[in-house]
């Protein structure tokens, strides 16, 4: 079919952070994605604060200079997928006695109560249910079948919620801007499809996105993510500690913190690094440790295979992951495998990480964005 005949509109993904804005848009060609356009717009200070929007009319002008000034093919969509913020965003793992479907969705509206720390009407809320990770063996291996051990009598749904005038003040900034959402997706949600091959695991994997404000935790098991949070260890706050205790400017001291990371503590200045970045590298591991024991106590119904033993890998993303030596150093400390995640995994051949335009380790910091685009390619070709 000729494109100007398609009925179905290309979106492009748009990723909204407190100091920053990334444009990615792929396009679909013989089955192939490639990436068409991408860009990066730095948003003041103050005009959205913690994921809050602050400052709408600046947001609306940020918007519209990044869709302008983005490299390669000029945006000629309105359509967007965009972010919401994941500090702001309630995920819940609920069970929902087997009822009909239709009956389903109301009755996850009065479930949600319980667990949502807002009202019902001052949330958006949506929600899916979970396939079991014995459905996805059972429908991959041939011979294999589940026991009534393994068959489920309830329905693992996925409940995520955020408040109204959060949504609203994002809907406003894009609409004014010209824009019209196809969706609007909470940042974990997209980082998952780009980083998680396939969207399946058959082990829970964390994935930590080291960001310039904050680092947020995901986990993702079988179909769906699992629980979220974000801590405010972040990258900018390691480049601080630097500047504080070297006593050097932010410019210079985000120069050292490139340079040295935790790999060269066998010079004087590579020792000074390490041990400036220690404390808040030690937050983090605490934080990491925290939140994988309290989510290891709340898997009994994830109806994992039973040779599952947990979290067994963890996927960095996020700008503050291309610090040198923090794969090697959280995996020593953790006792679990770290690397960089892949935000092209599900877009390029096995033995291409990169495309022209993106280095790898930029792209790390537009894994949301590429999600996003995923996303909108994806519901345009289907």
């Amino acid at each position: 079919m000729l494109e100007f005949l398609s009925l179905k509109p290309k979106a492009f993904g748009l990723d909204i952070s407190d100091l920053s804005l990334k444009i990615i848009k792929l396009k679909k060609k013989r089955g192939n994605f490639s990436l068409v356009s991408l860009g990066e717009t730095p948003i003041k200070s103050g005009v959205i604060r913690g994921g809050e929007v602050k400052k709408e009319s600046d947001l609306v002008k940020i918007i519209k200079k990044a869709i302008s000034e983005v490299k390669g093919e000029k945006i000629n969509t309105k359509y967007v997928i965009a972010s919401l913020p994941e500090e702001k965003a309630f995920l819940q793992v609920i069970q929902m006695p087997k009822i009909p479907e239709e009956n389903l969705k109301s009755a996850v509206v009065y479930e949600a109560e319980n667990y949502i720390p807002l009202s019902i009407e001052e949330v958006y809320l949506d929600s899916q249910i979970i396939p079991s990770a014995y459905n996805q063996l059972a429908e991959r291996s041939e011979g294999w079948e589940m026991n009534e051990v393994h068959r489920s009598d309830h329905f693992d749904v996925l409940i995520a919620a955020l408040p109204r005038k959060t949504v609203n003040s994002y809907l406003n900034s894009l609409e004014k801007a010209g824009l019209t959402p196809l969706a609007l997706e909470i940042e974990s949600q997209a980082m998952a499809r780009a980083l998680i091959k396939n969207e399946i695991t058959t082990s829970p994997v964390l994935i930590i996105d080291f960001g310039a404000t904050r680092t947020s935790f995901i986990i993702f098991s079988g179909h769906s993510l699992r629980f979220t949070s974000s801590i405010f260890v972040s990258s900018q706050k390691l480049t601080e500690a630097i500047s504080q205790i070297l006593k050097v400017d932010l410019i210079k001291a985000e120069k050292l913190k490139l340079n040295y990371g935790l790999e060269t503590r066998g010079t004087l200045e590579g020792g000074e690094i390490f041990e400036a970045l220690l404390p808040s590298i030690t937050e983090l591991i605490e934080q990491i440790k925290k939140h994988l024991s309290y989510y290891q106590s709340h898997t009994a119904h994830e109806h994992l295979p039973p040779d599952s033993k947990g979290v067994g890998k963890i996927l960095l993303c996020g700008g503050g992951s291309n610090l040198k030596g923090l794969p090697n150093f959280l995996s020593r400390e953790l006792k679990i495998p770290v690397e960089l995640g892949n935000p092209w995994i599900n877009i390029l051949p096995e033995t291409k990480k990169e495309v022209p335009g993106l280095l790898f380790e930029k792209s790390l910091s537009y894994t949301t964005a590429i999600g996003l685009a995923l996303r909108g390619v994806r519901e345009n070709t289907q």
